[in-house]
């Protein structure tokens, strides 16, 4: 995995978890291409679905049989009305019939066909087995979802030649940030263009460009669509929707029929310290009120934590810089890719292995470093940025009430953003001659963090808050 675009960080898809919704879904089409692959997929008779560790115990209030039985009927979570999901699973449900990749009918009871197993396979906490019955005979296939919409199988876990193709597919391969900054002060490059480089060996920068003005438009969409939408989350926790309620108070008397316009009155608004914590703040609740309604949002990296990039990079356009345009925007978002690439090969972007540092975490640090270079800082000044938004979350448990990405979810997201923001500016006030916690010893020390914490810790619901409040209590 040592070649990570920007493109695999930044993923679009469906709410509310990208390692228990988005992957299982992405894993459902790599099994039908699996199926057809090897010409088994018109002889199906029958198929089930096995889900352990994780993807079991908290797999209810994460919808991962929803993400299931969209992935095997066909849909694309990039594109699907996110209205039509309750249409096809109520379907399913009420019916016993799915229509497997949208090409053929066979029986399927949800009740009966999909399986939450308690248990732990060994490779990953995420683990899923996909079986199906051609002429009487079952054929397996296990899928591990490993974080950020990631799916793997166990064969590559030892694989050198993999690693290797992957480490020489870009011009400028990167593991640490000391190669990272190594590349800018040989080529004398801020980070965003020796991440760009690397992406041009993927793809035309046409291409570049259009989709991470997707990426962009996704996820202004979403944080507008969190504004303006009132009432109470589903899931049973009965949770006011808060982003609303905030920018009710926040907005001004300017009118808008847009995302675009709406972001152009924001510029027009009151600025003080409170209203900008209040505005990041609900920008950031905006998003995961979204992504926990099933809603469409960026994993950055990951559904979870989707909140923090958005808030901190909508904070720059309406807030820091009003002349900020889609160069701001993409080397925002190049820096933050690149960064949560590094923590991905040097420790984890999944909270079932590393608890919600690795999410909440992860994404802070990605959003101090973008915005610290958008801020003038140097490329040392970068990862100073990201490594002290890190050290502030080191140890952060996920420990979702009901299993539900809720409580303590949405709110952590307008934390992560306010200590991304503080970061990027202590950082650009920091020599980095005088730095004592270097960029990769805190990447290092959160994988260790992670391997120390307990399990009940790592998004099984099993400990902390989870325990702590009862459903009873909300």
């Amino acid at each position: 995995m040592e070649c990570i675009s920007v493109f695999d960080m930044l993923k679009i898809g469906v709410g509310p978890s990208s390692s228990h919704t988005l992957g299982p879904w992405r894993a459902a089409e790599r099994w039908i291409k699996e199926l057809k692959a090897s010409n088994k997929f018109d002889a199906v008779e029958h198929i089930s679905v096995d889900l352990y560790g994780s993807l079991s115990l908290t797999g209810k209030g994460h919808a991962t049989d929803y993400a299931v039985m969209l992935g095997l009927s066909g849909a694309d979570p990039e594109i699907i009305p996110t209205d039509t999901i309750e249409v096809i699973i109520s379907s399913i449900k009420n019916n016993h019939v799915l229509f497997f990749n949208n090409e053929k009918s066979i029986p399927f009871n949800p009740d009966t066909q999909i399986t939450f197993n308690r248990k732990f396979l060994p490779y990953h906490a995420n683990g899923l087995v996909f079986t199906a019955t051609i002429n009487g005979r079952k054929s397996k296939s296990t899928f591990y979802s490993i974080g950020g919409g990631f799916v793997v199988k166990e064969e590559r876990k030892n694989s050198k030649k993999n690693k290797e193709i992957f480490l020489n597919t870009f011009p400028y391969p990167i593991a640490k940030g000391t190669e990272l900054i190594a590349y800018c002060n040989q080529l004398n490059m801020p980070i965003s263009s020796i991440v760009l480089e690397n992406e041009k060996s993927l793809r035309d920068e046409n291409t570049i460009d259009f989709e991470l003005q997707r990426i962009w438009m996704t996820m202004l969409e979403c944080m507008y669509i969190g504004c303006h939408t009132e009432g109470n989350l589903p899931g049973g926790l009965n949770v006011r929707r808060r982003a609303y309620d905030m920018y009710q108070n926040l907005k001004g008397e300017l009118p808008y029929a847009d995302p675009q316009e709406w972001l152009e009155t924001i510029r027009k608004t009151e600025v003080k310290f409170r209203q900008i914590l209040k505005w990041v703040s609900c920008f950031a609740l905006s998003v995961n009120e979204v992504n926990a309604s099933l809603g469409r949002v960026v994993t950055a990296p990951t559904n979870g934590s989707a909140g923090v990039i958005p808030s901190v990079l909508m904070y720059y356009m309406v807030i820091e810089n009003h002349d900020a345009n889609f160069e701001h925007i993409k080397r925002f978002l190049l820096v933050a890719g690149e960064i949560g690439s590094i923590f991905k090969k040097g420790a984890t972007i999944s909270a079932a292995m590393g608890g919600c540092q690795a999410e909440i975490g992860v994404s802070s640090a990605m959003a101090a470093g973008a915005l610290c270079e958008l801020l003038g800082g140097s490329p040392e000044q970068v990862l100073i940025a990201a490594e002290i938004a890190m050290e502030h979350h080191l140890g952060l448990t996920c420990d979702p009430i009901g299993g539900l990405v809720q409580i303590p979810c949405i709110e952590r997201n307008s934390m992560g953003a306010m200590k991304a923001i503080h970061a990027a500016e202590m950082a650009i006030d920091t020599n980095p001659e005088n730095v004592k916690v270097p960029f990769d010893k805190v990447v290092a020390t959160m994988w260790e963090t992670a391997k120390d914490m307990n399990s009940k810790y790592k998004e099984t619901s099993e400990g902390g808050l989870a325990v702590g409040v009862n459903l009873s209590d909300c």
